[in-house]
């Protein structure tokens, strides 16, 4: 059934007869709203209450205009949170209306519950109202007040009844709160113990006080731990029933946490305390304080060590000036007089006399304490027996004096051999010059090599190739020395141009850039691709690292290792071509992995290692040292062409980038050739 079927004036049945007496004995009265139609029904007594005339019945507005104007919006807002299904429908809300008679206005407590249809739609409230007595009002002007936080919570639901300027400070929110239950007024209370004491203050009836106790608050936006001095005072009605709790506050956040940085600073003061005696044990320090005006001494036992004293007999000033040696007597005295009238730092290094006459060094220092008028009263200080380290220093001393002595005749020396350093610099100067003739010299060469020594080659092989036409049906041997003659002529141009490169690759600087090697071995084998095709060769290459390099270089480099491997290939029994299988692989070695023999040009932690491993004819490892020089061949010409300069091309580029190359190989067994690079830092 909706709401707006119901009917507005409730049943009265027989059996509530006895309730109706009683709430009109207890001058309570009872209404009803019918929260849809905006109707209010009121018995005698609320109607009485109100100070309304006429039929049972009222619109809902007339109502409200019996209300003081300045607590319409709280009664307001109270129906408002009581028809909102989230709050549990309870009503409750303090207000004041006029007395019929006198006109003068009175406090009135209402009560109620709202129903709710089926789709949470709040159709009525029905509840009580009574009036209270003007002491609620009293405390909230008290409330208002009072000169510390204080707020006022009604009923177990804990309303929000007052909360001066104050208290509202103290939680970081305004007026709003005010007629809301503490719980959402505050939900950041949830999980603290608060709430729950309130509760048991409802159940007991004692009041609670702490101090210093935290409480979490969001203020600003942002929770915060403050912490409060603060009690829970339960207040009774009439009947001695406890309506609501009053909560008196004093914020002393600021106390507290000066007061925990007070412990803070005791605990670390003692800890320094602790450390300065484990110090003063561990350096076999002695403490002193000496009574200015009396010279008497209260010394700590390693104090009368110190200075060879019995520590069961009073030492004072008097005693100690007596054992000190006449000579540094009146040193210290000045030292002292001096800190005791300038106020400052008191140090002093003299010698003492113990009771079994042996002479010892003590280390005295100190500052003047205790100041009355201005004046100090006392010195503080500690002490040390130096004896050893004063031994020690004099020793130094002896040795410093040898060394220096050392250091003048090193120092003449030095000068001689500067003298011959600068004259071989000159030397060294003149030997660049030198080199520098030289190096221009064999660019010279480069040159000429290149362009006249070709140019009679390309002659004669072009003139052979004429007289190979005309004696193509020869009658002697004049075709074979033709052929001869132009085969010697062919070698020549493939040394020149060999001798070319290794003159560039010895003569200019390589350059500095990073270089892919990945990329470098793909540039060597694409200009080695018909060798390649021609020996059906099989190439794997793992994935190179990049070095700093010069790429015109190490292309040449790889393509001689590359070239190698495929022209020294095995044949079979029947003589047929074995396909050659080369592999190229690297690894990254420690410095002190690198093989023994192996002697980088440049120094580095760690070197990559590029191995270029092949199944070709292999060679015999006692030749190893003569492959890597110019024109040393392990076979003869017939066998396989070359000029002998390759790997010795190979060796200049590694050694060109810090590097250098060694070799293993076993006759019919393939070789392999590693090549190393430094690793860039």
């Amino acid at each position: 059934m909706s709401g707006a079927n119901r009917s507005l004036k409730p049943s009265e049945p027989s059996h509530n007869n006895r309730l109706s007496f009683a709430l009109q004995a207890a001058g309570i009265g009872t209404w009803t709203l019918d929260n849809l139609h905006q109707q209010i029904w009121c018995d005698e007594r609320c109607r009485e209450l109100y100070g309304l005339s006429g039929g049972e019945s009222v619109p809902y507005e007339q109502l409200v205009a019996c209300i003081h104007p300045d607590d319409r919006l709280d009664v307001d807002i109270a129906i408002q949170r009581a028809i909102n299904p989230q709050s549990g429908g309870t009503y409750y809300a303090q207000f004041r209306t006029r007395e019929a008679k006198t006109r003068s206005w009175r406090w009135l407590r209402c009560k109620g519950r709202a129903f709710f249809s089926e789709t949470g739609t709040a159709y009525q409230l029905t509840g009580v109202v009574e009036a209270i007595a003007p002491t609620t009002n009293i405390a909230g002007n008290l409330i208002e007040e009072a000169p510390i936080a204080t707020g006022l919570y009604v009923g177990r639901a804990l309303i929000v009844e007052q909360a001066n300027e104050a208290i509202l400070k103290i939680w970081g929110k305004d007026a709003t709160v005010i007629g809301k239950p503490l719980a959402d007024a505050l939900p950041e209370l949830q999980g603290q113990p608060f709430l729950d004491i309130l509760e048991d203050i409802f159940a007991t009836g004692k009041a609670f006080t702490a101090q210093g106790m935290p409480c979490d608050l969001v203020v600003d936006g942002t929770l915060r731990t403050f912490y409060f001095d603060f009690t829970y005072k339960p207040l009774r009605n009439d009947t001695g029933e406890i309506y609501a709790i009053m909560n008196m506050a004093v914020d002393v956040t600021e106390q507290v946490l000066a007061h925990r940085q007070l412990e803070a600073i005791q605990a670390d003061l003692l800890q320094t305390t602790q450390r300065l005696g484990l110090a003063l044990e561990a350096g076999s320090l002695g403490s002193y304080e000496l009574d200015l005006a009396t010279g008497l001494m209260n010394c700590t036992p390693q104090c009368k060590i110190n200075y060879g004293q019995p520590i069961d007999v009073p030492f004072n000033l008097p005693d100690l000036m007596h054992i000190i040696m006449a000579e540094d007597r009146s040193y210290v005295e000045q030292a002292i007089t001096q800190s005791i009238e300038k106020q400052t730092a008191y140090m002093a290094e003299y010698r003492i006399i113990w009771p079994d006459q042996s002479l010892h060094w003590v280390r005295a220092s100190g500052r003047p304490t205790h100041f009355v008028g201005g004046k100090p009263t006392k010195m503080t200080g500690v002490t040390q027996e130096i004896t050893a380290q004063r031994q020690l220093q004099l020793v130094l001393e002896q040795q410093v004096q040898e060394r220096t002595e050392e250091l003048e005749a090193t120092n003449e020396e030095l000068s001689a051999t500067n003298e011959e350093l600068a004259s071989t610099n000159e030397e060294l100067i003149e030997a660049n010059q030198n080199l520098t003739r030289s190096n221009e010299n064999l660019e010279q060469f480069a040159y000429i090599a290149s362009h006249d020594l070709q140019e009679p080659l390309r002659k004669i092989q072009q003139f052979g190739d004429l007289l190979k036409t005309r004696y193509a049906d020869p009658v002697g041997e004049e075709l074979v020395y033709l052929e001869r003659m132009q085969s010697a002529a062919s070698r020549m141009s493939v040394l020149i141009k060999d001798l070319l490169t290794f003159s560039r690759i010895s003569t200019r600087q390589a350059s500095t850039s990073p270089v892919a090697l990945s990329l470098v071995v793909k540039e060597a084998l694409e200009n080695l691709s018909v060798a390649i095709e021609e020996t059906s060769a099989s190439i794997q290459v793992e994935p190179l690292p990049s070095i700093q390099g010069d790429n015109l270089q190490l292309v040449q480099l790889f393509q001689n290792l590359l070239s190698n491997s495929l022209k020294f290939h095995r044949t079979d029994e029947s003589g047929a071509l074995v396909p050659p299988i080369i592999n190229i692989r690297t690894s990254q070695v420690a410095v002190t992995d690198l093989p023994v023999s192996l002697k980088p040009a440049r120094s580095a932690a760690a070197y990559y290692c590029i191995a270029v491993s092949d199944n070709g004819i292999g060679f015999d490892e006692r030749y190893i040292d003569r492959i890597f020089q110019v024109f040393q061949r392990l076979h003869g010409k017939k066998e396989f062409a070359g000029t002998g300069v390759g790997l010795a091309i190979c060796q200049k580029v590694a050694t060109n980038h810090g590097g250098a190359i060694s070799a293993i190989s076993q006759p019919g067994k393939g070789a392999t050739f590693s090549v190393y690079f430094p690793v860039p830092i």
